[in-house]
C-alpha cells in the first residue's frame, strides 16, 4: 500500500505532534487516550470521531497497552508504516528515558532519607491508586451476571489456585467467543447482524511481511543474550519473560502487574514487594504507557545480576531489552492487523472474547491489590500452601501504622476530594519525606 494519504497533513508536522503526545501523556491510557481525542480529533481534525473510536475498539482486541497501540495505528492510517512506527516509538520513548534515569537515582539513592521518605509516600498513593482501577474498571466492565462470575472465578483461580495468568486469559477469551454466537446478551452485547467492508486489497500480504519482520526483529535481541551471555543468564530470563507478559497483557497494565509483580518477587527474585510497588508508583508519575514499569523490572533484575557485565552496564541492557520486547509485541499486531481492521468492525465473536477477558481482568486487578495491600501494609507476611490451594497469612500486630495513615490520607485525596493522580503521589511522595525525617526509619 502506498504510504501517501490524501489528507494533506506531513510527515514532519505528524512527527512532531507524536513527540509532543510522548512527553505529555500522562495519566495513564485514560489520560493518553484522552490527550490523543483533543489533540488529533478535535484540535488537528486528522481523524474522525467514529474512526478514532473504531481504531481504540480495534486496538482493546489486542495485547498490550491500548494507547500506544492507538497511536500507532493513527499514524498508520496518516503515513502507512513510517507513520506508525514514529507515532509507536515516540509514544514510548521520551517516558522510557527518563524512567531510565529514575531507575539509576532509585539504586544510587537508597539510605538516602529524603528518597527512601518519598517512596515511603509513593507507596500509599499506589494502594489507593490500584484500588481506584479497580472500582473504575469495575463499573465499566461487569455489565451482566456472567461477567461478574467470571471475574470472581478469575479472582479465586489466581489468588488461591494460583494459576497462571495467561490460562485466565485464554479461558476467558475462549468462554467469551462461545457464548457471544449463541447469547451476546449475557456478555452485555446487543445481538444484530455484522456489517463487514469490502476486504482491502494485498491485506494478506502486508499482515505475512509485518509479521515476519516483526518476529526478527522481536526475538533477534533475546537471540543475541543467548548467544553472547549463555541461555541462563537473566538477560535471557528478561527477554523470555517479559515477551510472554507482551502477548498476554490484555485488560491493560493493572491486570499484568499482579502476574508480573509475583513472578518478578517469588519466582525470580529481581526484586522486593515494595519495590515493585515503588515501580508502579514512579510509572503512574512519568509520561508513557503505564505498563513501562517492566522496564524498572528489568533494570533493577539486571543490575543485581549483572556477571559478567558491570552494574551500570547491565541495568541498562536490562531495562532496554524489557522495554523492547513489551512494546515490539503491540506494535507487531498493529502492523499485521490494521489491513483487516473494517472487517473485524462487528465481529461479535472477537467482542465477546474481548469482553470476557476484560471481566476476568477485574479478578486479577482484585488480586493485585489484595497483593500489594498485604505487602505494603504489614510486615510479616507468607505464602501458604495446601494441595492446590494457596493463600497468604500475615501477622495483624505486624502493621505499619504510618503506612496504613498515609494510606488513608490518599484515600480521602482520591475518594473526597477527587484530586488528580499526578498530585496524589506529589503530595503523598511530601508526606512521607515528612515521616521519614521526623520518626526515622519506617
Amino acid at each position: 500500500m502506498s504510504t501517501e494519504r490524501p489528507h494533506g497533513v506531513s510527515f514532519a508536522e505528524a512527527f512532531f505532534v507524536w513527540l509532543k503526545i510522548g512527553c505529555f501523556g500522562f495519566g495513564g491510557p485514560a489520560g493518553q487516550i484522552a490527550l490523543m481525542h483533543r489533540i488529533l480529533v478535535d484540535e488537528k481534525k486528522w481523524v474522525e470521531e467514529s474512526r478514532y473510536l473504531h481504531a481504540l475498539n480495534f486496538c482493546m482486541l489486542l495485547p498490550g497497552p491500548e494507547a500506544q497501540k492507538l497511536a500507532t495505528y493513527v499514524g498508520w492510517l496518516l503515513h502507512g508504516t513510517r507513520g506508525g512506527l514514529a507515532a509507536g516509538i515516540l509514544f514510548v520513548l521520551p517516558g522510557a528515558l527518563v524512567m531510565l534515569a529514575v531507575s539509576f537515582l532509585y539504586v544510587l539513592g537508597r539510605g538516602v532519607p529524603v528518597v527512601e521518605g518519598a517512596l515511603f509516600g509513593i507507596k500509599a498513593a499506589v494502594l489507593v491508586i490500584v484500588v481506584e482501577a479497580l472500582i473504575r474498571i469495575g463499573r465499566r466492565t461487569l455489565k451482566t451476571r456472567l461477567l461478574v462470575g467470571l471475574s470472581g472465578l478469575a479472582f479465586v483461580g489466581i489468588f488461591f489456585l494460583d494459576l497462571p495468568f495467561p490460562l485466565i486469559v485464554a479461558a476467558a477469551g475462549a468462554t467469551g467467543f462461545v457464548v457471544a454466537r449463541t447469547s451476546p446478551a449475557l456478555l452485555g452485547l446487543k445481538a444484530g447482524e455484522m456489517h463487514l467492508s469490502a476486504p482491502e486489497p494485498g491485506r494478506w500480504g502486508q499482515a505475512t511481511a509485518a509479521l515476519a519482520i516483526g518476529l526478527v526483529l522481536w526475538w533477534a535481541p533475546v537471540a543475541m543474550a543467548a548467544v553472547l551471555l549463555g541461555a541462563n543468564h537473566v538477560m535471557v530470563d528478561i527477554g523470555l519473560f517479559f515477551s510472554k507478559l507482551a502477548v498476554v497483557s490484555f485488560g491493560g497494565a493493572y491486570a499484568l502487574l499482579s502476574y508480573m509483580a509475583q513472578q518478578a518477587v517469588e519466582t525470580y527474585g529481581w526484586m522486593t514487594a515494595p519495590e515493585m510497588v515503588d515501580g508502579l508508583g514512579l510509572a503512574e508519575t512519568l509520561p508513557g504507557p503505564l505498563i513501562k514499569v517492566t522496564q524498572f523490572v528489568g533494570f533493577l533484575g539486571a543490575y543485581r545480576a549483572a556477571e559478567p557485565l558491570s552494574p551500570v552496564a547491565a541495568g541498562i541492557i536490562g531495562s532496554a531489552l524489557a522495554t523492547w520486547v513489551t512494546f515490539v509485541p503491540p506494535m507487531l499486531l498493529i502492523f499485521a492487523g490494521a489491513p483487516f481492521v473494517e472487517q473485524l468492525r462487528s465481529n461479535h465473536r472477537l467482542s465477546g472474547a474481548l469482553a470476557a477477558i476484560t471481566a476476568s481482568v477485574v479478578g486479577v486487578i482484585l488480586n493485585l491489590t489484595l497483593w500489594f495491600v498485604l505487602h505494603v501494609l504489614f510486615a510479616q507476611v507468607e505464602e501458604m500452601r495446601a494441595g492446590p490451594l494457596r493463600w497468604y497469612a500475615f501477622d495483624p500486630w505486624t502493621i505499619d501504622l504510618k503506612a496504613a495513615a498515609l494510606a488513608l490520607i490518599a484515600a480521602v485525596l482520591a475518594f473526597r476530594m477527587h484530586r488528580g493522580l499526578i498530585e496524589i503521589v506529589a503530595i503523598m511522595a511530601v508526606l512521607g519525606v515528612a515521616v521519614r525525617l521526623l520518626s526515622g526509619p519506617t
